[in-house]
Order: structure tokens, then C-alpha cells, then sequence
């Protein structure tokens, strides 16, 4: 018997905050039993800067991700496909390769008003509710 490590992919739209997290969070809390991946159904040009804060924060560091493709992706296959917001599970309803697929919702972060403090509150918020799911899922 192997002890191969588990695929999980999580999928949002632009893959520059709330994917780009949940991956991160994954393989740092999560590394040993997963490998863990992020992908956008129409990935952005960076990562925000906002979430690179919010993880650092955290002891994570995503300054260097770089946003994906799900397309791009290819034909690889993973355990457990996440999508996390609700264009996505509208747009992309099966992730190809996927055995698995679950939908948990969160709200774009990237849509918050207010000033720097303001905004980075609403990524911290965000970021630990992924968290708090994600190990969640992944624990079952």
C-alpha cells in the first residue's frame, strides 16, 4: 500500500486572492497528506497585495504565486476539486480530472471599500473563514 499524497484544487475566478489562499493554507497547514493546487477560470495578472499581507501575516508567504489557469491544467487528476465562489460554480460546474468536487462559497475580498485598514480587514476576515473551512474539508 502507498501512502500517496491526496490532490486538491482549488478554483475560483481570477485565482488572485481567495484560491491563491486556500492553496496556501493547504499546504502549509495540510502538507504532509495533501498537495494542493489554485487555478482561475479567468486568472488575473497578479496575486493582490492585499492577500500576500493577510497570509504573511499568518507565517505564509504568496508574494511569488502567480495566478493559473484551470484550462492549463491540463488533463491532471486530483482528489478533490473546491470551487470558492459562485461564478465559478456556475462557470465551471465539473472540474475535469477532479474524483470529487465540493462548493464553498466565500465573498471577493477584492470587492471591499474603504481605506487600507478597511480592505485588509475584510482579506484577514476572509482568510480565516477559508481556513477554518478548508482544514475542515480536508480533516474529513
Amino acid at each position: 500500500m502507498t501512502n500517496r499524497k491526496r490532490r486538491v484544487l482549488f478554483v475560483c475566478t481570477g485565482n488572485t486572492c481567495r484560491s491563491q489562499m486556500a492553496e496556501a493554507i493547504a499546504r502549509h497547514e495540510r502538507g504532509a497528506a495533501w498537495e494542493a493546487f489554485s487555478a482561475g477560470t479567468i486568472p488575473g495578472e497578479r496575486v493582490n497585495p492585499l492577500a500576500v499581507r493577510a497570509m504573511r501575516e499568518i507565517g505564509i508567504d504568496i508574494s511569488q504565486a502567480q495566478p493559473k489557469s484551470v484550462a492549463a491544467l491540463g488533463a491532471q487528476a486530483f482528489d478533490l476539486a473546491i470551487t470558492l465562489c459562485d461564478s465559478t460554480a456556475e462557470l465551471c460546474p465539473r472540474v475535469d480530472g477532479a474524483a470529487r468536487q465540493l462548493h464553498l462559497g466565500f465573498p471577493d475580498p477584492a470587492e471591499a471599500r474603504g481605506n487600507d485598514a478597511e480592505r485588509l480587514a475584510v482579506y484577514r476576515a476572509v482568510r480565516d473563514v477559508i481556513r477554518a473551512q478548508i482544514i475542515a474539508v480536508l480533516d474529513e
